[in-house]
């Protein structure tokens, strides 16, 4: 039997589930019941949250913002405020908010990530994006988005460039030397004078070197240019859950492109999606996974979930046939890892089989479903599953089912950390 794997969270600030039996309504957006769940995680000894993020009400389902509003896709809040509030009520928890590199200016970015990574005492990280969606273009006064691949390419120079930012001060620049009343060594803090084809900077970054020196980095590229920037850069990736052999053919690849780059497969652990369904019994837990995955309301919600990531109208399509061939200039790994659920099934089984989360799905007891998991990840061979909520709208009951069911399951299996023995989020990633 194979060691121990890591866990991270995926999830985004919106309402809970408001118009469920376990939420409380959607009227809180103060955080604080991400900063409950934060707290529970960390008792569940996770490495990280993921918080994702949009920058635009959509209207690819049907040309309307209807149904991004109906189903509270939107209101979504800024995953930042919400990271720090959560690392500032935990001590070993890793945060990883979402920014994206088509819209954040870097010297900015750089700034921010040094200065939560120092209030967090290094448990910080960036989940990097290059965006997906024209009508995000929109509101940072663009026409529509930058091509795909290009998009990509422009990502590479910003990681280039911010981490050469975060590389302007030597590690031992500050010096507190009471003899000389010098905090800071000038000859130690130096210009970058960075000049590219998209971005330009003179630095140095005017924050002080963070715990970790730079932020952990999350990276969820499934293209090839996605997955040559996560190898190039990445501590910790999000991957699709697309079936133990695609699982462990993306693992295997994006170790090669490391190993080119010259660096250790080691240094970033890849997670898969997954949005496990326990119970008390697996009858329990088949009935609420049949339940869930074919409400209407739920049907109609992924639709417009998928079409918003993808922008592709889902809407035009027949439910009841075969999906026709679509492309999208949007997010193509998510598109291709819905698709990949099935060649000739029709629309509506593509939606209920497993949510977005992938086509490896858990369902029964914890102590089942631990048991499952496990030998998935020894079949993939690493590194570990970030959980989300099967119907993408949180609510206590779901978390406490994971954090008090299935967690315990899996660590008296050893399968998972039953104490933090680092402090640091890269240091958590790194640890087996």
């Amino acid at each position: 039997m194979a060691g121990k794997f890591h866990l991270g969270w995926f999830l985004n600030f919106v309402a809970d589930e408001w118009n469920g039996n376990w939420g409380d309504g959607g009227r809180d957006f103060t955080g604080d019941f991400y900063v409950e769940m934060a707290k529970d995680l960390e008792r569940a000894k996770f490495d990280y949250v993921l918080i994702e993020d949009k920058l635009m009400v959509s209207t690819a389902f049907g040309g309307t913002m209807e149904h991004d509003l109906k189903h509270g896709v939107n209101p979504k809040h800024d995953p930042v405020p919400l990271a720090l509030l959560m690392g500032n009520a935990t001590s070993r928890l890793g945060v990883i908010p979402t920014m994206s590199t088509s819209f954040y200016p870097p010297f900015l970015l750089a700034r921010l990530s040094s200065t939560i990574d120092h209030i967090t005492k290094g448990r910080f990280g960036w989940n990097v994006v290059t965006s997906g969606e024209d009508r995000a273009a929109q509101n940072f006064g663009l026409d529509k988005l930058y091509e795909h691949d290009e998009r990509y390419v422009r990502a590479s120079e910003y990681l280039e460039l911010v981490s050469r930012l975060w590389e302007s001060w030597e590690p031992d620049a500050i010096v507190r030397d009471y003899a000389t009343g010098t905090y800071a060594d000038h000859t130690k803090v130096h210009t970058i004078d960075f000049e590219g084809k998209y971005f330009k900077s003179r630095g140095p970054l005017n924050t002080a070197p963070s715990p970790q020196h730079r932020p952990s980095i999350a990276q969820a590229g499934a293209s090839p240019p996605g997955r040559e920037l996560a190898a190039q850069h990445a501590d910790t990736i999000v991957a699709p859950s697309d079936g133990v052999e695609a699982m462990k053919a993306y693992r295997d690849d994006i170790h090669a492109r490391m190993r080119a780059h010259g660096r250790d497969p080691a240094h970033c652990k890849v997670l898969y999606i997954v949005a496990p369904i326990v119970a008390d019994t697996t009858e329990e837990a088949l009935a609420k996974r049949e339940r869930w995955f074919n409400d209407p309301r739920y049907i109609e919600y992924m639709l417009a979930e998928i079409s918003s990531i993808t922008e592709i109208d889902f809407a035009q399509f027949d439910l009841d046939k075969p999906l026709p061939e679509v492309w999208t200039n949007g997010e193509r790994g998510a598109l291709n890892s819905f698709i990949s659920r099935g060649k000739d099934k029709t629309l509506r089984e593509l939606v209920t089989g497993s949510g977005l989360s992938g086509n490896v799905q858990f369902t029964g007891t914890p102590e089942e479903v631990a048991a499952e998991m496990a030998a998935v990840m020894d079949e993939v061979g690493g590194d570990g599953f970030l959980i989300t909520s099967p119907v993408m709208r949180l609510n206590r009951r779901y978390v406490t089912e994971i954090t008090d069911g299935l967690i315990p399951a899996l660590q008296k299996m050893g399968r998972t950390r039953q104490e933090y023995t680092t402090t640091m989020l890269r240091d958590h990633l790194r640890e087996f």
